[in-house]
């Protein structure tokens, strides 16, 4: 059941509360680096000559020990607080890819180690403002607010951030757009860790287990339901490119991958501006059951026209799944393990993602284009699958967890004790 939020309870008052602002942007000028790694680490290696391959493998080097690090760097920021954590992350990853920029494709040995630092300490900036909004908005509302507000930011980011890289190309080069994306990087982590939020914030106190936050049932149904979202995203990505050649016009890509992202960001506003009640855990089950009907119609693959309106339809609940998800880690993650709970979520989406991309194109290349779709759709459907066959893991939420959280400054949802009530 949904109402429509009051006016002031808009995305407006989010941005108007103390840090707010801040820290969204910093943290979205901070994952710029992450963001547009992969087209700015393309455009490098072709301008010195380097194949798409070598490109590919250079890519997927980073991409793994970005997935490594990344919940690594989360537990250690539950330990140690976020500024000790986050901003030598920074720097290191920001070195590693100057490191590459530099030197370049002729050493693979070291272009290979430069990608893999600069990966491997990308500082879990997404999962550190998602445990910071308890604490800087204080109402469970707000809260959800906020995690809506940042699943659209980061569809702008995405659409936006690639336009930099290309814009820094043609202004100087694609060794000065790497360089240029990082400084800007260590300088929205730094805008982070420098606010009041970011200093003052603690982690409750975690019980010693050496499986962190994966000790929870619940949130290991979560991730292994997004682990086939990410799937079903990272496969849409390939099968456009196919129907942009089979069409003959390579613009065509741009305007699809455009066209998802308008879904997504039309999605996520629409749902961020609406108070939810019940419980989030049967939400999504219903908005990620939605996401992967509207992957399934992309394998009719239309006219270019019909094909950009598919295209939109099928990113619409893709923002709402996210702000949804950010919800119900939160309720989840066991006491003083939400940081790294958080970036568990973002390496298992990252690595399925990975994966659809794998899979997605021999899929292409053995059955056409439409094969590469149905990858799509069947990542949508596993997912469901996966949340429907957790349900009754899921509809257990970290109520001693929500309390901890609560002794240290942050709310505790009213849901979760509404939960504990009809369960």
């Amino acid at each position: 059941m949904a109402t429509e939020a009051p006016a002031h309870g808009g995305y407006l008052d989010i941005l108007r509360a103390p840090h707010a602002a801040r820290l969204l942007a910093g943290t979205l000028v901070g994952r710029l680096p992450n963001g547009t790694g992969p087209i700015a680490m393309t455009l490098f290696v072709r301008d010195l000559g380097g194949s798409y391959t070598l490109a590919g493998g250079l890519i997927a080097a980073y991409g793994v020990s970005n997935a490594v690090g990344q919940p690594l760097l989360g537990r250690a920021v539950d330990l140690k607080g976020q500024p000790r954590v986050q901003l030598p992350a920074a720097v290191l990853s920001a070195l590693g890819m100057a490191l590459f920029a530099l030197t370049g494709i002729g050493h693979l040995a070291l272009a290979y180690a430069a990608v893999v630092l600069a990966g491997l300490f990308t500082p879990p900036l997404e999962g550190g403002l998602r445990a910071l909004w308890p604490s800087v908005l204080g109402r469970e509302d707000r809260v959800h607010r906020a995690y809506a507000l940042d699943a659209v930011a980061q569809e702008v980011m995405f659409t936006v951030g690639p336009l930099l890289v290309t814009l820094l190309v043609a202004l100087w080069s694609p060794a000065a757009a790497l360089l240029v994306i990082n400084v800007l990087g260590v300088l929205g982590a730094l805008a982070v860790v420098l606010s009041e939020p970011s200093r003052t914030w603690r982690s409750a106190t975690r019980e010693a287990h050496w499986l962190g936050a994966l000790r929870s049932p619940g949130l290991l149904a979560l991730l292994g339901s997004f682990f086939f979202v990410g799937l079903a995203l990272g496969s849409i990505t390939v099968a456009a490119v196919a129907y942009a050649d089979d069409r003959g016009t390579p613009s065509v890509y741009g305007w699809l991958m455009a066209a998802l992202g308008l879904g997504a960001l039309v999605g996520g506003v629409v749902y961020g501006a609406r108070q939810w009640s019940g419980a989030p855990e049967r939400r999504l089950r219903v908005l990620v059951g939605l996401l992967a009907v509207c992957y399934l119609p992309l394998m009719l693959t239309p006219g270019p026209v019909a094909m950009t309106g598919l295209s939109v339809l099928s990113g619409v609940f893709l923002a709402p799944v996210l702000a949804c998800a950010f919800i119900v880690v939160d309720r989840h993650a066991p006491r003083g393990t939400v940081t790294e709970a958080f970036s568990w979520l973002v390496t298992t989406f990252g690595v399925g993602a990975a994966l659809g991309s794998a899979v997605a194109g021999p899929a292409v290349e053995l059955a056409g284009t439409v094969a590469g779709f149905a990858v799509a759709g069947a990542g949508g459907l596993v997912a469901l699958l996966v949340l429907l066959a957790t349900g009754r893991v899921l509809a257990a939420p970290d109520v001693a967890g929500a309390a901890a959280r609560h002794a240290v400054g942050e709310p505790v949802p009213t849901s979760v004790h509404a939960e504990k009530n009809t369960h």
